[in-house]
């Protein structure tokens, strides 16, 4: 692959070290045109020379949302620049999310394998989305959840025999919809008292007894059994 031209961001005097010398070492085909430790000098570095790809840390200045708005406008401002983002912030997955929202190559956390030379060159060569070994076990962990819990909810509709309407009610008294608001939702072909009659059907489903049962122990019996997705709890139109 042709050379091309890195601009590294990171405040921690230690850490630019470190990651200059993997650059250097590891990746002979990276060009370190500059350094940032701040906003103003990577702004002023990016006036000077246009680079092909920026390794971003996220903390800078003790500050997590400046690194965030660095990618955004960088990618606004020259779309063809590849950002890498290189972060300690290894549990701040709200961060990830908000990265990779703002146009974000990669993320590779500073835990593990760290930076390697495949990573910047799947960036390089047009690969989206390149995360390192942490993450991806992150992400992998939660795919399997989130299959899991909707083979879970796939099971319970059919062994409890939950059809689109009981969900719906389901999920709108989970928000704290009285009958009388669910039944005005549009779509919804049921009035007051054919509610109450389904309720009442789905105690007898969901609970052998069936006694005692008021619409918060239904609620919470339909997220146990992932009927309705306490992550995913959204009203209808009205």
């Amino acid at each position: 692959m042709q050379n091309f031209k890195v601009i590294i961001v990171e405040d921690v005097p230690l850490e630019l070290k470190g990651t200059v010398g993997i650059v250097k070492n590891d990746i002979p085909e990276a060009e370190i045109i500059g350094t940032a430790e701040n906003e103003a000098t990577y702004w002023r570095l990016l006036k000077q020379q246009v680079p092909d790809l920026v390794l971003l840390d996220l903390g800078l200045g003790g500050s997590t949302t400046v690194g965030v708005e660095l990618c955004r406008q960088t990618k606004e401002m020259h779309p063809q620049v590849r950002v890498l983002i290189f972060t300690g912030e290894i549990l701040n997955e709200k961060l990830w999310v908000d990265v990779l929202d703002a146009g974000a190559d990669g993320i590779i956390l500073k835990t593990g394998e760290l930076l390697t030379r495949n990573d910047v060159m799947a960036v390089m060569n047009g690969k989206q989305l390149v995360f390192n070994q942490p993450i991806l076990q992150k992400i992998v962990e939660r795919f399997k959840r989130s299959v899991g819990s909707e083979l879970m909810k796939q099971e319970a509709m059919v062994n409890y025999e939950i059809d689109e309407y009981d969900e719906r009610l389901l999920r709108h008294l989970a928000l704290g919809y009285t009958k009388d608001q669910i039944a005005q939702l549009r779509g919804m072909p049921f009035g007051v008292k054919s509610l109450e009659k389904r309720q009442n059907e789905l105690v007898q489903k969901l609970f052998p007894d069936g006694r005692g049962v008021n619409a918060t122990r239904l609620v919470v019996r339909a997220m146990e059994l992932r009927i309705i997705d306490i992550d995913n709890l959204e009203a209808d139109e009205e």
